[in-house]
C-alpha cells in the first residue's frame, strides 16, 4: 500500500494550496481517509477525515470554514482545499486511510485507528 501525499508549498497568509493523496494497493473505495498535520516539535493533529462514500466529513475547529475536503475513488484520490492560510497552518500534512467503519468522529481523529500513512508534504504559510 503507497500513499503519496503532493500539492505542498510556500505561500503567503490567505493564500490557497490544494493538496493530493494518490493511494494505490488498496481498494481505495473500502477506506476512510483523513489528514493530519505535524509541526517540528509538536504532537501530530488531526484535521478533517472524510468516509469511503464521501458523504460524511469531520473537520477539526481549528480548519473548520476555510479547507475542504473531497475524494474522486475513480481516481484513488482523496484532496484537501486549504483556503485562508495562516501562518499556524505551517506543517507537514500526512493523510492516512483506515478500513471502512462506522462514521465515529472521536475515533477518526485519533491517528492510531489508520493502517496506513504516506511521508507527507510541507506546506509552509508565510505572514
Amino acid at each position: 500500500v503507497q500513499l503519496v501525499e503532493s500539492g505542498g508549498g510556500l505561500v503567503q497568509a490567505g493564500g490557497s494550496l490544494r493538496l493530493s493523496c494518490a493511494a494505490s494497493g488498496l481498494t481505495f473505495s473500502m477506506y476512510d481517509m483523513a489528514w493530519f498535520r505535524q509541526d517540528p516539535g509538536k504532537e501530530r493533529d488531526f484535521v478533517v477525515a472524510i468516509s469511503w462514500s464521501g458523504t460524511s466529513t469531520y473537520y477539526a475547529d481549528s480548519v473548520k470554514g476555510r479547507f475542504t475536503i473531497s475524494r474522486d475513488n475513480a481516481k484513488n484520490t482523496v484532496y484537501l482545499q486549504m483556503n485562508s492560510l495562516k501562518p499556524e497552518d505551517t506543517a507537514v500534512y500526512y493523510c492516512a486511510a483506515r478500513i471502512r467503519n462506522t462514521f465515529d468522529r472521536a475515533a477518526m481523529a485519533k491517528g492510531a485507528v489508520y493502517a496506513y500513512w504516506g511521508r507527507g508534504t510541507q506546506v509552509t504559510v508565510s505572514s
